[in-house]
């Protein structure tokens, strides 16, 4: 069980700030706020951390620039009010980063690319570069190309598939409100705190409600929502207020601040779990005794080398059912070749990959986080 001890703990961070925070409640970007939550996140990075920002904001500063008090409800002019106003909001970050010596990197993202798994890998390589590189990403939805079928529809979504993605230790919603309640705090004066929960809680339902406010697309439940979502790889979410003064310090640091909302498993187990129920088996893997032994005792990725057939059409990206000797299935994971790729690299060892390939994009053919044994 996930408690505020353990977040000091945590490496691996992925913060979503939401509209209102960032624009005033739709008066322009209220950058000495931006300067403030940057010199915490940068202060929490020289620790040796990691930190992926998904912001919110760029219809909200495009409105502020056309001076429409109203969000639009056509898409074509939400669209319209996101390219004018990523130019602000890119630029708003950039700035305050680079202040502390930070460089930061623009990724939009679509629905359409997270569900693609070519796409999902390509997208979770750049952000784990930039990582690696000590580079702040800043994550928004591409509004200005996604329709109403591949829109996420609010970036608690968005960040809680950021937290699938890079495997965060835990999720960060900054709102306008200090956390979840038992009760709308905005109505009854009774209302409580709830600090720590269990994601999976079936009463949290009835207490996060379904409201959002003029400026941003979200809620309370879109952040429940969120929450159990980035659990899926184990990821716990902490809902908190962005005004609270030194609010990433103090989740840093195990301060009792905002709604915890912890996973039921741990992360490797969720994810495993994932993999194991929610995905289709593409294709086919034959294994050696050996492979087999190795997947099962030594839980270590699929090497190429212990694979003596391929069956199936299958993308870089997709799952793939992974047999013994005997034709039973002992494994699935996402696969870093296509079909085409692998027979040509099956019996083969990594190091002849970019002989036979022309490139070698990684040296296991199922890296073992994407990998669960049946």
């Amino acid at each position: 069980m996930i408690t505020r001890e353990h977040i000091p703990q945590t490496r691996r961070w992925v913060v979503k700030i939401g509209s209102a925070l960032l624009t005033a409640e739709g008066t322009g970007l209220d950058r000495q706020a931006l300067g403030g939550w940057v010199d915490q996140m940068a202060d929490w990075l020289e620790q040796g951390n990691e930190l992926v920002l998904v912001s919110s904001g760029a219809v909200a500063e495009g409105m502020c620039r056309m001076d429409w008090i109203r969000r639009p409800d056509t898409l074509h002019e939400l669209q319209a009010a996101a390219a004018i106003g990523q130019m602000g909001l890119v630029q708003a970050w950039e700035s305050c980063f680079q202040r502390r010596g930070r460089h930061t990197a623009q990724v939009l993202v679509t629905h359409d690319d997270l569900s693609n798994r070519k796409r999902y890998l390509n997208a979770r390589s750049t952000l784990q570069t930039l990582l690696a590189l000590g580079v702040v990403p800043v994550v928004n939805e591409n509004d200005v190309v996604a329709n109403d079928e591949l829109r996420f529809g609010d970036n608690d979504t968005l960040a809680a598939l950021v937290a699938n993605l890079i495997e965060a230790d835990l999720l960060v919603l900054l709102t306008d409100q200090k956390g979840l309640f038992d009760a709308d705090p905005r109505i009854s004066t009774e209302a409580s705190l709830i600090e720590h929960a269990r994601v999976d809680d079936p009463r949290l339902d009835a207490f996060a409600g379904d409201t959002g406010g003029s400026i941003g697309s979200g809620g309370m439940l879109t952040k429940l929502r969120a929450a159990r979502l980035a659990a899926r790889s184990g990821t716990a979410t902490i809902i908190a207020s962005g005004r609270e003064k030194s609010v990433l310090r103090g989740i840093a640091e195990g301060k009792r601040l905002g709604t915890l909302l912890v996973p039921s498993q741990e992360p490797d187990a969720a994810r495993k779990r994932w993999l194991a129920a929610q995905l289709q088996a593409h294709g086919k893997l034959m294994l050696d005794a050996g492979a087999v032994k190795m997947l099962r005792e030594s839980g270590s990725s699929l090497l190429s080398v212990g694979v003596t057939m391929v069956e199936g059409c299958f993308s870089r990206g997709e799952v793939v059912a992974c047999l013994d000797p005997d034709g039973r299935e002992v494994a699935r994971g996402l696969i870093n070749y296509s079909a085409d790729e692998a027979r040509k690299i099956a019996g083969k060892p990594s190091h002849d990959f970019e002989r036979i390939l022309g490139y070698m994009d990684e040296k296991e053919l199922i890296h073992r986080d994407n990998l669960v044994v049946l």
